[in-house]
């Protein structure tokens, strides 16, 4: 691969997962126009949020992202960014209450838009359609008029983008987020589970601690660290076109960025070496994020290493394992003995959901227990190999769905009509979510020796 890079070297490359656009035209000028749009994100966040994945490669912090498996225009809605920005802020304050340690906050948000997709067309009864790939690219319902690609829901995507991004900041530093307000971030449906009562009293051992702070003067009037908290955004990498017309050029450092959101990651389908997909990635700065499946050689690996992240930055890609619960243990301890041979500095992350999707009464579903097994399995092999666990990487969702069987509440598979609205794959709902954050809280405190519980002030 040649050295030569530009945000739309990535056309003169092979490349799958390619939405059949009828109007080149159409598209090229709705990408011309995407091109003036104000950046999403700034190139100063993410550089931020590189210097914070650093110590997570370090053992010194521990990864959270989650969110939407594929947002979408319907759903769009303060409510359901501030559901979904709730059970996020619970899960990170058990995570590092636990951990003792910083947790880095990415939400699969503000641009997960886009979906792969295992075959281009679906076929109901006697009729084939093109597959739907996301609301970016067409629509979920299943007629031909829906399913044609159509260049201007790039605009709505950005605009849905923006709208979300500007939320998400508000009530990440106005004062939402804020350690005196734990006890308020708890959803309804959940305050009843057996992991809202864990929760509230994890949140009154927090509401103790910032009682006796603020005794001794520490407030979050005095200090930011107790009523702001840094979040970022990601999605995947997939229609590069639009990603290309939101590239830009960071003046004070002359750097490309994608703007499109702070971290985007390549899939498990699109990460061939010679291909598009790791082309445009490989120049830009942001930090990156690389899906790792069952196909994944060690070879392989480190030659996707060295295309993006050829100086061996840390925080600049996190390897994100997606094996099945079955199959982890034997895939994960060879990538990891690899990486660490070839001495590349890495974050190692643990997504547990789409390696353990089934289907159970005509629902596609995830088990529970398949998604536990997988995340403690992650564990194990680190810890048998002396390397950091370094986070998770899940879909989930603030709404009561019932979308993945088990948990606390037991879904079953009779139960998965009852609300299942994924437009795509089965999400986690807020109490599974949770429950999930204090499996990996028990976790985190084995690692440490199972050492007592700090008192923790940054969120």
């Amino acid at each position: 691969m040649t050295n030569k890079w530009s945000p739309n070297s990535w056309r003169e490359k092979p490349i799958s997962q390619v939405p059949a656009y009828p109007n080149a035209d159409i598209l090229a000028e709705t990408e011309q126009q995407l091109s003036t749009y104000p950046p999403l994100v700034f190139a100063g966040e993410a550089r931020k949020l590189k210097k914070q994945l650093a110590a997570v490669a370090d053992g010194q912090a521990f990864l959270l992202q989650g969110g939407d498996c594929a947002e979408s225009f319907a759903e769009h809605g303060a409510d359901n960014i501030r559901d979904f920005f709730r059970v996020f802020l619970q899960m990170a304050v058990v995570l590092t209450f636990a951990g003792s340690q910083p947790v880095v906050k990415i939400g699969r948000i503000a641009g997960q838009f886009a979906k792969p997709r295992s075959s281009d067309n679906e076929t109901k009864g006697d009729v084939t359609l093109p597959s739907y790939r996301g609301d970016i690219i067409n629509g979920i319902e299943f007629d031909e008029k829906s399913r044609v690609p159509d260049p201007a829901r790039q605009k709505m995507a950005y605009r849905q983008s923006a709208a979300t991004l500007n939320l998400l900041r508000a009530f990440a530093q106005g004062g939402f987020a804020s350690l005196e307000n734990t006890h308020k971030w708890m959803l309804g449906f959940v305050s009843d589970s057996p992991q809202g009562e864990r929760y509230q009293a994890l949140a009154d051992r927090i509401t103790e601690t910032v009682d006796f702070m603020r005794a001794v003067g520490i407030t979050s009037e005095t200090n930011h660290a107790l009523r702001e908290t840094d979040f970022y955004t990601s999605h995947e990498a997939l229609l590069l076109g639009y990603e290309e017309a939101l590239t830009r050029v960071d003046s004070t450092s002359g750097d490309w960025y994608a703007t499109s959101g702070h971290l985007i990651w390549i899939g498990d389908r699109t990460r061939q070496p010679d291909h598009a997909h790791v082309e445009y990635c490989r120049g830009i700065k942001n930090p990156l994020g690389l899906k790792c499946g069952p196909s994944t050689t060690p070879d392989g690996l480190i030659e996707l290493i060295d295309l993006l992240n050829p100086h061996n930055e840390p925080g600049r890609l996190t390897l994100i394992s997606r094996f099945g619960a079955e199959k982890v243990g034997d895939h994960l301890p060879k990538l990891i003995r690899a990486v660490e041979k070839e001495g590349r500095k890495v974050v190692w992350s643990c997504d547990p959901m789409h390696g353990n999707t089934i289907t159970l009464n005509s629902y596609k579903t995830r088990p529970f227990d398949r998604v536990l097994k997988e995340v403690e399995t992650f564990f194990e092999v680190h810890r048998a190999e002396g390397t950091h666990p370094g986070g998770i990487h899940v879909e989930m969702t603030g709404k009561n769905v019932t979308e993945c069987t088990g948990g606390a509440r037991a879904i079953s598979a009779e139960d998965l009509h009852d609300r299942y609205h994924t437009h795509c794959d089965p999400r986690l709902n807020a109490d599974q979510a949770i429950e999930l954050a204090f499996l990996v809280s028990e976790l985190l405190k084995k690692g440490r020796g199972g050492i007592p519980d700090r008192q923790v002030v940054n969120l």
